[in-house]
């Protein structure tokens, strides 16, 4: 596995506790950009790479924040409560080794433990699970000891894994959306030296996007791009519990091209890009498969509103398991978005 790849995949970044996936990203955007990063007040690392005249602005956005936990409180016996950040399904927690990160940057072991099912009462097994029921056992004893490494309001991740399944076939935590931050980054490195482009691109990891699209939102209104480019992931449909019907995607098929989010309620993509990108991918010979959303969104549902309105386009790479503590996807997809991403930028003067 690459290592940037690696890197990004197990770093910590809670959404709103993304210091040290920013650390990763902005040490790779400079290299790109000549030092042309900063972060702006809500925490988004942009990246600017002119080249040519400038005449048209593209921002290509990628969400770095993972979802997690926070510590809420701790018991007398040390014992960690927490809420939940993002979404996550509860059935997936009991048993779940964590990492809480404190205030030195350290990462404390602990196991999320729940009530067993053989002394479960009637009432208890007619319930469905609560996270508010769990807790996390850091192997201390009191509230004064785990005190000494713990602080409320300390951010939690699932195990930090990343690593090939088979062949093609990646797992690791945090594909959602650290997959995304790497396309950007490669494809900044292959149009680096591409002056007669003529274009400002702002390559921007957002912040916040589980909890609300916030940093998407913020990062575009200061940017204001002529076209946005969104990347992310979404749901693969080749498992055994989803219908076509639900999903049709498959790892290793090609990119996902996203047309519609949330039956509507995020966004929807012109015609004009549609097609746009659609024509690319054909006339390029690159794999695709059309992705239409029912639940979800990404940061172009901000995005596309910002001011009086961004021409976007969304792609994503089709992966198991999203916001689960380990998802699985296909290194080829990857590289078929690699690829798109690349081309749509190349010839964003025939959209614009």
């Amino acid at each position: 596995m690459d290592d940037l790849l690696r890197d990004l995949l197990i770093v910590d970044g809670v959404s709103g506790y993304e210091e040290n996936i920013s650390k990763i990203i902005e040490y790779n955007l400079s290299h790109i950009c000549n030092n042309n990063v900063v972060r702006d007040t809500l925490g988004n690392v942009i990246g600017t790479l002119k080249l040519g005249k400038c005449t048209k602005k593209i921002m290509i956005t990628a969400h770095m924040d993972e979802i997690g936990m926070v510590v809420k409180y701790i018991n007398e016996h040390g014992f960690i409560r927490f809420i939940k950040v993002g979404g996550i399904n509860n059935s997936i927690l009991p048993g779940k080794k964590v990492e809480i990160i404190n205030k030195k940057n350290e990462h404390i072991i602990g196991i999320i433990g729940v009530k067993p099912p053989h002394i479960m009462n009637d009432n208890d097994s007619k319930y469905q699970l609560k996270s508010e029921d769990m807790f996390i056992d850091v192997g201390m004893t009191s509230k004064e000891q785990a005190s000494k490494f713990i602080d409320i309001g300390d951010p939690i991740i699932f195990e930090p894994q990343a690593g090939i399944l088979y062949e093609s076939i990646h797992y690791g935590k945090a594909v959602d959306n650290r997959i995304g931050c790497y396309i950007m980054i490669k494809v900044l490195e292959q149009l680096v030296n591409k002056h007669d482009l003529n274009l400002e691109i702002c390559a921007c990891a957002t912040v916040q996007e589980e909890v609300g699209l916030k940093g998407g939102h913020t990062a575009a209104f200061n940017i204001n791009p002529d076209f946005a480019l969104i990347i992310d992931t979404t749901i693969a449909g080749d498992t055994p519990e989803i219908k076509k019907e639900t999903s049709s995607l498959k790892l290793g098929a090609g990119v996902a091209i996203t047309i519609l989010e949330a039956c509507g309620r995020g966004a929807i993509i012109t015609s004009k890009v549609r097609n746009f990108i659609l024509n690319l991918a054909r006339s390029n010979d690159i794999s695709y498969q059309i992705d239409i959303i029912d639940g979800g969104m990404t940061d172009a549902t901000s995005i596309q509103l910002i001011k009086s309105g961004v021409l976007s386009g969304i792609l994503s790479v089709p992966t198991r398991y999203i916001h689960a503590p380990i998802s699985v996807f296909d290194i080829n997809d990857v590289q078929s978005t690699i690829m798109i991403a690349t081309k749509i930028i190349e010839q964003i003067r025939l959209l614009l």
